[in-house]
């Protein structure tokens, strides 16, 4: 039977899928796409994910995926990673020193010009050059590797275990005189 664009979309779709999943490398994803948009049958289609496990939708599989949920050390429990401003939040906590300390130099170094009442040579730079170009690299590597995402994920074990040591000590009776 001939396959329809819909059908060539859900396998596309899948192929994608399996490519975020890391079952295809890129330059086999991108050749089954290509036979994908080509193909005239379901035969073809089908030839091109006969190797790739099934795909089971989130709410009734019995896997979590490990780029969605964490498990708390606490109870062995998954707990959802968080999403929102992540990546903003660990730029913040990067760059925030640094600008701060800028802004101070950079003001001591104008104050001391506005009081010798001539531009001094701008000293600021030997502090802002050098560790700015750290932390441009920190910065890379760092969302290269997903430091923002292990971050927000420690930084909620954390909260976690804060919390459980907080409800065990509101459990715990007093002690007797």
């Amino acid at each position: 039977m001939r396959a329809a664009d819909a059908d060539r979309e859900a396998v596309a779709e899948r192929l994608r899928v399996a490519l975020d999943e890391g079952r295809l490398d890129l330059h086999e994803y991108d050749e089954r796409l290509q036979r994908a948009y080509a193909a005239r049958t379901y035969a073809d289609l089908e030839a091109l994910v006969t190797d790739l496990p099934p795909v089971t939708p989130a709410q009734r599989s019995g896997l979590v995926p490990a780029t969605a949920s964490t498990v708390s050390p606490l109870d062995g429990q998954p707990v959802a990673a968080p999403t929102r401003g992540v990546t903003a939040r660990w730029m913040a906590e990067v760059w925030f020193p640094y600008l701060r300390v800028i802004a101070i130099v950079v003001t001591i170094w104008a104050v001391t010009s506005l009081l010798s009442q001539d531009l001094l040579y701008f000293w600021p730079a030997w502090v802002a050059g050098p560790w700015g170009a750290v932390l441009v690299v920190r910065t890379i590597t760092g969302l290269a590797g997903g430091e923002p995402r292990r971050e927000a994920i420690e930084r909620q074990r954390r909260r976690q275990r804060k919390q459980a040591k907080r409800a065990a000590k509101s459990t715990k009776p007093p002690k007797a005189p």
